[in-house]
């Protein structure tokens, strides 16, 4: 540690004093968190390539933060895939068609602004209906020409701030074949699934009409992962494989049909619906899924105290004490209430959240 001296002590008066100019502080502690932290590290022996990370990874944050801000009400669809795919394979042809029927649904399209399936997805859903997250690479990653130039490009310096964004930005993951780097997503998407870091949220798996690149990895993943009692069954639940475009979009729309969001509130889960579920249905969902529950019953509420600020305040809920790790049955749940409450006229528009 650098000693505490009359430089340091100053900066930290500054920081603090910052803090209490700045107009208009809805998030205060968190601001305040987060500058602190600044201070303490400015105290720490780092180098300066650490402060070269630090300093770029924020910009990185910071514009992302800004570009998706004003789209935050739109659900989004993430696509990933191969970028050495031509723009005449089958597999092209099929991401440039899912991301035009999702945008015609009214959804907005995430891709990694490069070639091949990136392209097909920016081409398909348009520069006006899409976002193009780039990343500086040596080789094989300009922007396409169906996102250049728009105000909704934008080129990361890293690889995990770029992640981040398209987590946290995604309400849907469509995958199509690729390489490592796909691979990569899928399992990074289902092991923060699994680990309740990400969503619940669909992930769809498509592929050419007649193609075996998903149902391969699947033998593999059925056989190897779950052969061994490493996965479980219902984590099968997790995601669809199809090669039908009408499907994909179905498995994402239909996710949202009642279910809305979720939350964690003081240990427990807090599902936020579009429509408020009967008695009796309620009832039947405590029936079906009672072993993926610590303690307690699933219960309808409103809003808890700690959501007072929150947007969707005054959309129903359901609460329960959920065991944080059977994930395959907590989408079984979610189908089961989509299910429940498909023929209210409040469930529509699945795009807007």
């Amino acid at each position: 540690m650098i000693p505490s001296g009359q430089g340091f002590e100053s900066l930290q008066a500054e920081a603090i004093d910052l803090i209490d100019r700045l107009p208009m502080l809805k998030h205060e502690e968190w601001i305040e968190r987060s500058l602190s932290t600044i201070v303490q590290m400015a105290g720490d022996e780092l180098d300066r390539l650490d402060w070269k990370i630090i300093s770029s990874s924020l910009r990185d944050m910071e514009k992302a933060f800004s570009m998706f801000y004003p789209y935050r009400h739109v659900r989004k669809i993430v696509i990933f895939g191969s970028a050495r795919v031509s723009p005449e394979s089958p597999e092209y042809l099929m991401a440039r068609d899912f991301a035009r029927a999702i945008a015609e649904q009214g959804f907005m399209v995430i891709t990694g602004g490069g070639g091949g399936i990136m392209q097909a997805g920016n081409e398909g859903a348009t520069a006006e209906r899409s976002f193009g997250l780039n990343i500086q690479l040596p080789f094989e990653q300009g922007s396409n020409p169906f996102i250049a130039g728009d105000s909704k490009l934008l080129n990361f310096k890293y690889f995990f701030t770029r992640k981040l964004f398209f987590l946290r930005e995604s309400d849907a993951l469509a995958l199509f074949p690729g390489g490592f780097g796909t691979l990569d997503e899928a399992f990074e998407c289902l092991t923060l699934t699994q680990t309740g870091k990400f969503g619940p949220a669909p992930l769809v798996l498509i592929d050419r009409p007649g193609g075996d690149y998903w149902h391969d990895w699947n033998t593999f993943v059925q056989k190897q992962l779950r052969g061994r009692g490493l996965i479980s069954a219902n984590d099968r639940s997790l995601y669809t494989i199809t090669d039908d475009i009408n499907v994909a979009c179905e498995a994402i729309a239909s996710f949202y049909l009642v279910y809305h969001s979720c939350r964690y509130v003081e240990g427990k889960l807090v599902l936020r619906l579009k429509s408020e579920l009967s008695d009796e249905n309620v009832d039947r969902l405590n029936t079906d899924f009672s072993d993926i529950l610590v303690d307690g019953k699933i219960e309808k509420n409103q809003a808890l105290p700690a959501e007072t600020t929150d947007e969707t305040f005054d959309l129903p809920r359901l609460v329960m004490h959920f065991n944080q790790r059977d994930s395959g049955r907590l989408y079984q749940l979610i189908a089961a209430i989509n299910q429940m409450g498909a023929a209210s006229p409040a469930a529509a528009h699945p795009e807007q959240k």
